[in-house]
């Protein structure tokens, strides 16, 4: 289905460009409450949480004059991590979650997101749905009819609760020493609280927004702040959030980065052991080689997805499985909950190592990632490598070569003009090697176009 408007993800862009703009947010707010509204006959409710970013309160402002124009009450949450939204959508039972962050991206970004009144994503026709309605003049109800604001002062209190009721009751972190960076974002507030309220010894960074700072330096984008600061502190472990606390990457005692493969990895067997699995674990085309053979080694079906958790929900739900996710550190658990969330999935790592009683260094040991090369090759525009003879001969040719030894990928950016060269294999010289052919093959192809 051709959209206009939304992405994989929602709306998002550079703040003041295209149609990050608040005449055109307050238009989207009016057209979701015209969407939702339809039909109904009973009042209709929206929430609407954000993330830290300075615009947030632009949008949020925005977004509120067009669904009360459209006769939507509106619900207030202030900053919110993403999977919080959409937790409070179901359980104060509103017709729609609305997200107001772009998660990983800078300050000067902002997006829009929404969840239905079941905690997941639009489907594709409600989405298509928005947009035409997007389109038509803007009206207003009239007056006896506009939608109410209301603040809701207990959110967070609401979410941490939740999230600590995804681990068993009798689960405690009393003498494990945390350090948790919340990327200057949405989980600022919260993050901290869930583990240390399971007796935790929480320190923390990335906890001091100020509208301009999301992600600047810190967070699962950037960990490396994180990494220094558990060993100098001598923790045992640390757990690295994005800006809107969808996504989670740790930080084991010895400084190294656990990444979205290794906590996938670490969940599937702790599932496992649980008899609690149901079934396998989605990644996707990106998935490290090592996931997957480890996944089989241990008797774990693994299954490949587009890049975008959206892909890997839709594999998942098509299955019927409920483990899946990526290596950025998007995780989703949906005998947990029904989204992507980064306090949840740290807390089912944590659970995993009280479970086996090992380190986070010692129970990722089962799975050896292997070397991994990404080369973007710049190119005129979209293309697509897979039309090419000259570099469909070139892949088939590495294939040959390395045989079961390791993979290649080739796939256009859905975003920029790049051509993405990925190439994993047994020996990192064999792969640095391929890629830089791959890379080289596409270069020559495409340098005219």
């Amino acid at each position: 289905m051709n959209r206009k408007f939304f992405g994989t993800d929602g709306i998002r862009g550079r703040v003041g460009e295209g149609v990050i703009t608040p005449d055109f947010i307050m238009k989207l707010g009016w057209a979701v409450g015209r969407v939702l509204g339809d039909g109904n006959r009973r009042r209709n409710k929206v929430i609407i949480g954000k993330d830290t970013r300075i615009s947030g309160y632009m949008f949020e402002s925005a977004l509120e004059a067009g669904l009360s124009a459209a006769g939507v009450d509106i619900l207030l949450l202030g900053p919110m991590p993403t999977p919080g939204i959409a937790y409070l959508t179901r359980t104060l039972h509103a017709q729609a979650g609305i997200v107001i962050s772009a998660s990983h991206n800078p300050y000067h970004d902002n997006g829009i997101k929404f969840f239905s009144a079941h905690g997941a994503k639009l489907s594709d026709e409600i989405e298509l749905a928005i947009e035409t309605e997007i389109g038509k003049q803007f009206t207003c109800v009239s007056s006896s009819k506009l939608g109410k604001a209301e603040r809701i002062d207990d959110a967070s209190g609401r979410y941490i609760e939740f999230c600590k009721s995804t681990v068993p009751l009798g689960m405690e972190l009393k003498g494990m020493k945390i350090v948790v960076d919340c990327a200057h974002g949405a989980t600022y507030q919260v993050a901290p609280c869930v583990f240390d309220e399971l007796g935790a010894d929480v320190t923390t960074i990335g906890t001091s927004p100020n509208g301009l700072n999301i992600n600047a330096g810190v967070g699962s984008t950037q960990p490396e702040a994180l990494q220094k600061a558990v060993v100098e502190q001598g923790a045992d472990i640390g757990i690295a959030l994005d800006g809107d606390g969808d996504r989670v990457l740790m930080v084991d005692n010895n400084g190294e980065l656990v990444d979205g493969d290794e906590l996938l990895f670490v969940i599937a067997m702790s599932r496992k052991r649980q008899a609690q699995l149901n079934g396998g674990v989605v990644g996707t085309v990106m998935s490290n080689l090592g996931l997957e053979r480890a996944l089989n080694d241990s008797g774990i079906a693994f299954k490949r997805a587009k890049v975008g958790d959206r892909y890997v929900m839709e594999l998942l739900q098509q299955d019927g499985w409920h483990l899946g996710g990526e290596g950025s550190g998007h995780i989703i658990c949906l005998d947990r909950t029904t989204t992507g969330d980064g306090i949840v999935s740290a807390l089912q790592v944590l659970y995993a190592m009280q479970q086996t009683g090992q380190s986070l260094s010692e129970i990722k040991a089962g799975m050896r990632k292997y070397p991994q090369l990404l080369i973007n090759v710049k190119v005129n525009g979209w293309v697509d490598p897979g039309s090419s003879s000259a570099i469909q001969s070139a892949v088939r040719n590495v294939e040959a070569k390395m045989g079961k030894r390791g993979r290649v990928l080739l796939r256009p950016s859905g975003t920029e003009p790049l051509v993405r060269v990925m190439v994993e294999g047994e020996d990192p010289s064999e792969v640095k090697q391929v890629a830089s052919e791959l890379a080289q093959v596409v270069e020559n192809e495409y340098a005219c176009r």
